[in-house]
């Protein structure tokens, strides 16, 4: 019974993740959230307590699920420079195309900006992944570093911040709808940032 009821855990933070992704915290009513997750009232406040306990288990799931898809987009690379440059341009398309949802730490982005004045618990356990996010692509860029694929004096904090700020803005670009060329020439450009560090062979 327990193997079952973590299955359906699981299943209903799936399903939270995609609404709350799409509508954010304040659009998802809990009619909504009812429906989504194909649950009742007290079947949703007996098992996440609150809707803010859901989306905050939700938003921690779908940080820990992007994480381990970080890591194994890089795994797939020999270069971890390449990886990144390779990350970038992905986040790029997934932005540029209007067919598909949102790109998935758009949530994250989103639940700072909505919840900063209204839920600042929520708003600092975003900021709090967005750090994590930015510690990783750091250690990324020590590696990278240590592998001989970047410059000994580039500061690997520094730049995994230009990074992230780069990827926060290209995520708020793709709201605007430029197009998927011009999504896609933007994730270029921030993939061509990495090359100014490279060492040469």
């Amino acid at each position: 019974m327990a193997r079952h009821a973590r299955y359906d855990r699981t299943t209903a933070l799936e399903k939270a993740i995609g609404l709350f992704w799409a509508k954010g915290y304040h659009g998802s009513s809990m009619k909504q959230i009812e429906q989504a997750l194909d649950m009742r009232p007290g079947s949703i406040y007996a098992t996440f307590g609150s809707k803010d306990g859901l989306f905050s288990e939700a938003l921690a799931a779908y940080a820990e699920q992007s994480g381990r898809e970080l890591a194994k987009h890089i795994d797939g690379f020999d270069s971890i420079v390449e990886g990144l440059q390779n990350y970038l341009r992905g986040i790029a398309r997934g932005c540029g195309n209007v067919d598909t949802a949102p790109s998935r730490a758009c949530l994250v982005v989103k639940t700072l900006l909505e919840s900063s004045n209204t839920h600042p618990a929520l708003a600092a356990q975003a900021n709090s992944i967005l750090a994590a996010i930015e510690q990783t692509i750091a250690e990324l860029l020590e590696r990278a570093k240590a592998n001989g694929e970047l410059v000994q004096s580039v500061d690997s904090s520094r730049l995994a911040r230009l990074l992230q700020a780069q990827i926060m803005g290209l995520r708020s670009m793709g709201e605007r709808q430029l197009g998927s060329e011009a999504i896609a020439e933007l994730g270029n450009d921030m993939a061509a940032i990495l090359d100014g560090y490279r060492t040469q062979h």
